[in-house]
């Protein structure tokens, strides 16, 4: 797998937070799925979450970045650590194709639904006029 170097970074001013306790998470699709936590949540227990939501099957290639510096979120990190950061409060949490396979193909045949969100993830860089 490698790692997708490159992402695009639009700052909207959206918090993290949708309320206290939940966060807000963006999706490919212009969706947001809103998650309560604790102090023992973890970000996996939230892509896990989405995984079922989503009908992904394909989940290893996917994880949460914090969108303003783009931060990878380890998936052992809990969510409330991550929330409590005070240079935190004004980033987007999004659920990305973070890791792609060698051959996209391959998750194409694999776990089309997938492939369909990695697919909304590059395209807009794609086709730039």
């Amino acid at each position: 797998m490698y790692i997708v170097s490159h992402i695009f970074c639009v700052q909207q001013g959206n918090s993290l937070l949708f309320l206290p306790n939940v966060l807000k998470v963006y999706l490919e699709n212009g969706q947001t799925k809103a998650f309560k936590f604790d102090n023992t949540t973890t970000v996996k227990d939230i892509v896990l979450t989405l995984k079922d939501k989503l009908s992904i099957r394909a989940i290893e290639y996917f994880s949460l970045v914090l969108e303003k510096h783009i931060f990878l979120i380890h998936l052992c990190v809990c969510v409330y650590q991550v929330v409590q950061k005070k240079d935190t409060h004004d980033y987007r949490c999004l659920f990305r194709v973070c890791f792609i396979p060698r051959d996209p193909m391959d998750l194409l045949q694999d776990d089309s639904t997938a492939f369909e969100y990695f697919f909304l993830q590059v395209s807009p860089g794609l086709f730039v006029t």
